[in-house]
């Protein structure tokens, strides 16, 4: 199994089941509802999960990192990092066995984005208008008390979340978002919430909001001088 199949099969999430199965396969004729692969596995570029072999996270990540469209490699790998665990420095090790195959620049680009902590696609899109504009990484996943933040920088306590649909349409859920942004204001916390509509269509939103953000908390990089005065201009 290669590609998104891989992924599926050690735990990624997010992936369509609709979409045609992957094989690598030497030769025979095409099928089907699948799509096949010609490439040759070395022996540790593959693995078996049952009796079912399957391409290593490692280079189902290299496989999908060079497909077109930087931002879908990016959610596709950071999901499967998330379910696997799997670290970037092994993707790296094999750009250097596969030298002149068709994709590597974005993968290198691609693998310096990834980051396993998105728990969505949305999220790793949130953190993408972020890092695009210019400001330092954020951190994922960040734990304060009993709550967990999406993203940001927890030495100036700003956060930044994506509220999915349920967040406004399950009353427990916007009863319990409600109850736990109380409590990480009164323990100074910053939060920037983005939308759907925000992330589709108003992201200078999401980075002016961010940058408001972090300025009041203190942070005095020079991009957040940058971009704040290209808003005003």
């Amino acid at each position: 199994m290669a590609g998104l199949s891989a992924a599926a099969l050690q735990g990624a999430k997010w992936i369509d089941p609709a979409r045609p199965a992957e094989l690598f396969r030497r030769n025979g004729k095409a099928a089907a509802g699948i799509l096949i692969h010609r490439d040759e596995l070395s022996a540790d570029e593959h693995r078996y999960i049952g009796r079912i072999a399957v391409s290593t996270p490692a280079r189902t990540a290299f496989d999908l990192g060079r497909r077109p469209g930087r931002t879908a490699a990016v959610v596709r790998i950071d999901a499967l990092a998330n379910a696997t665990g799997l670290r970037m420095s092994t993707v790296a090790e094999l750009i250097g066995r596969h030298p002149g195959v068709r994709g590597l620049a974005q993968l290198r680009e691609v693998i310096g984005l990834v980051d396993g902590g998105a728990e969505s696609p949305q999220e790793t899109r949130t953190r993408l208008v972020l890092v695009d504009a210019g400001l330092p990484r954020p951190q994922t996943q960040i734990v304060v008390d009993d709550w967990r933040i999406d993203m940001g920088w927890r030495e100036f306590k700003v956060g930044v979340e994506y509220d999915g649909v349920q967040h406004w349409t399950d009353p427990r859920q916007h009863q319990r978002d409600i109850d736990r942004l109380a409590e990480l204001l009164a323990r100074g916390w910053l939060i920037v919430r983005v939308s759907a509509d925000m992330l589709r269509a108003r992201r200078d939103v999401i980075m002016l909001r961010t940058c408001r953000a972090l300025r009041q908390a203190g942070a005095e990089w020079p991009v957040v001088t940058r971009l704040l005065a290209n808003c005003v201009a």
